[in-house]
């Protein structure tokens, strides 16, 4: 088979040094215009073609986008969320040759931001679930090649869904279904970006002039399923959950029904992210839409054009699903 010719053999056969080659194809820094020449003759010659991943180092633009999950645990890697922000991202890089890989951050914890901004290979970060201290502590290397799914912070550009929106939506559904003991799962106090959407629900609440009633309940499954018995213990003559996201609130149909309450008759149940479990649940949720894949692919092209330098939030709208569960 034939060997594929590698920049060393390019710079052997125009007589120049590697360093001399490498510059004559990137068209950066000093080479004369003779040597330029020869190298551009040895290549077609040699039918070489660079490396991708060789042209942005040379380039200095890095490779690959990090998307950085904070978390406190490395099991939200496998969230379904942040799954199709992952997959998203990749779609929008690969036509720019451009590789993606996840990083989780700790909490509280800048010291992998430092190691990123060193990182030659990094075109950009995407930070999720990000909090303003985190965003504060970002290196100088890295200001300008960082946006946020979620609200930006000073010169972080974010790009998001309108939670404040769609839960006060599924609140006015709710109150006009007859619904008046209306309860929040809400999610785990680490991430700053949930706080909206409880913002929103008790602002609802209040303006229907209706008790409110939170509490945690996670991010997954598991933790919707415990938030929804803790709730209930709490409130036992609830009507009407809103959940934080669908994962919890599949969570709460589940212990409803092991509790014997039937949905939606005695409580009504609605989600938000309308993820491809919310038409399977059982009843299907009613839910709020989150354009996660057009949310990551603007953030991924932002920082792939340059445009993450400047502070221009894309929020997009949300619309409620109707399915049996409310």
């Amino acid at each position: 088979m034939r060997r594929t010719p590698t920049l060393a053999d390019v710079a052997h056969a125009a007589g120049v040094s590697t360093a001399t080659a490498s510059r004559a194809l990137s068209g950066r820094g000093p080479v004369s215009a003779a040597a330029r020449a020869d190298v551009l003759r040895a290549a077609a010659a040699l039918a070489y073609a660079a490396h991708p991943v060789a042209v942005s180092l040379a380039r200095g633009e890095g490779h690959r986008v990090v998307v950085g999950v904070v978390a406190p645990s490395p099991r939200l890697l496998t969230d379904q969320y942040v799954t199709r922000l992952v997959t998203a991202a990749a779609r929008a890089a690969d036509p720019n040759a451009v590789g993606v890989s996840t990083r989780r951050l700790r909490p509280g914890d800048p010291a992998a931001l430092d190691e990123l901004a060193r990182d030659r290979s990094v075109r950009g970060l995407v930070l999720v679930n990000h909090r303003a201290e985190l965003v504060e502590a970002l290196p100088a290397a890295l200001r300008g090649r960082v946006v946020a799914i979620g609200p930006g912070f000073g010169r972080v550009p974010g790009y998001d869904v309108d939670t404040a929106s769609a839960t006060a939506t599924a609140i006015r559904h709710l109150t006009a279904t007859g619904r008046r003991r209306i309860a929040m799962l809400t999610g785990p106090a680490w991430a700053a970006s949930l706080r909206r959407p409880v913002a929103a629900y008790r602002a609802a609440i209040r303006a229907h002039g209706l008790p409110g009633r939170t509490t945690s309940g996670g991010l997954t499954d598991s933790t919707g399923h415990a938030g929804l018995r803790r709730l209930m213990r709490r409130w036992p003559d609830t009507d009407a959950v809103v959940a934080i996201t669908d994962a919890v609130a599949i969570g709460a149909l589940r212990a409803l029904a092991e509790d014997g309450m039937r949905v939606p008759d005695d409580v009504a149940v609605i989600g938000f992210d309308d993820a491809p479990a919310a038409a399977s649940a059982l009843p299907a949720l009613t839910t709020g839409t989150h354009p996660v894949e057009r949310i990551a692919a603007g953030a991924v092209r932002a920082l792939l054009t340059g445009d993450a330098a400047v502070d221009r939030p894309v929020v997009h709208p949300s619309t409620l699903v109707r399915r049996r569960s409310a």
